[in-house]
């Protein structure tokens, strides 16, 4: 029986995990809501609980696993096991034993951490979109936005915190970001900020559809979906602070580019799968006035795995070839 492995993708929103064999080969999946309360004991059960569902479906005990790969956003210790300054996950603002829970909770003796956009991009490297090049930038837009580097065919940490996308400044003393400093392009694109600068328009009486999409699909948040849903019927605020958000996304990946002369752009996460083939578009077409190279400019290539490439690339820290 070949070796199997559990990958998670733990996001701000969502919780992916999936059941894949030594090839690769996704045998089942399963999703929880990212718990917003209960702390992170509650956001470890939900853990739990998504890889013990895609176990279920795969037909196999935990037990049986050869080990568990979680992605996670935050400051990722996979030596010490430990997750902190997660903002974007309740209880995580303080360090987490998350790896000896999982290992306790699920009964595997191998549990591997990485950063959850590194693995994503690792991930659409090794098995998705961007197998033909050998130097790459992943931007993965979703609760906030993350960046993943592959330079001359691995991938680039610096001192354990490269890739940082979102915090690229793209405006000097502009919006605040959730990360508390100001301009930083996840403060207009990232889906949080979004959502708090949609909220606070509102609450001065700018009309929107937003928040009664929101409430008739029974969510708590604008989630992609809800963001895609009111972009169908043209609304007018939520057209505006997507046009915000892709502004100020193509200067950060623009500047990016500039730096590292990548070979190809890879756009991920909620937002950016959701919206598909017309955010990518729409970023490359943004970002050419940015680039200094404008003969030259990168691929932009959607990430092909979909909402299971974070867990894809969870699960390959098994193997050693994403976050190390």
């Amino acid at each position: 029986m070949a070796q199997l492995r559990a990958g998670i993708d733990l996001g701000g929103t969502k919780i992916q995990a999936i059941v894949a064999d030594d090839q690769h080969k996704v045998l089942a999946a399963a999703r929880q809501p990212t718990p917003t309360g209960g702390g992170a004991d509650g956001v470890v059960a939900a853990l739990t609980a998504a890889v013990r569902d895609a176990a279920d479906h795969a037909g196999v005990s935990t037990r049986e696993l050869a080990g568990v790969g979680l992605g996670s956003p935050g400051d990722v210790d996979d030596e010490k096991g430990v997750i902190s300054n997660a903002s974007n996950l309740s209880g995580f603002d303080k360090p987490v034993e998350v790896a000896a829970k999982l290992r306790a909770d699920l009964g595997v003796e191998r549990v591997r951490l990485g950063n959850d956009v590194s693995v994503a991009t690792q991930a659409e490297f090794e098995l998705g979109a961007a197998r033909d090049y050998r130097s790459l930038l992943g931007v993965f837009w979703g609760t906030g936005v993350g960046g993943g580097l592959i330079l001359d065919g691995r991938e680039w940490h610096g001192r354990g915190a490269a890739g940082e996308i979102g915090h690229m400044v793209v405006e000097l003393n502009g919006a605040r970001c959730p990360c508390g400093r100001l301009g930083c392009m996840e403060a207009y694109a990232g889906r949080r900020a979004m959502e708090a600068e949609a909220r606070r328009l509102h609450d001065k009486g700018e009309r929107t559809e937003l928040f009664k999409i929101m409430r008739d699909r029974g969510r708590d948040r604008l989630t992609a979906g809800v963001w895609h849903r009111a972009w169908r019927h043209k609304d007018k605020l939520a057209l505006r602070l997507l046009d915000r958000a892709y502004e100020a996304m193509a200067a950060a990946v623009a500047s990016a580019v500039n730096l590292l002369d990548v070979e190809a752009v890879v756009l991920g996460g909620g937002m950016g799968i959701r919206f598909g083939e017309v955010a990518r578009a729409r970023l490359e077409k943004q970002m050419l006035p940015h680039t200094f190279n404008d003969d030259r400019p990168p691929a932009v290539v959607l990430a092909s795995l979909g909402d299971l490439g974070g867990a894809l690339g969870a699960a390959l820290l098994l193997d050693g070839k994403a976050g190390s």
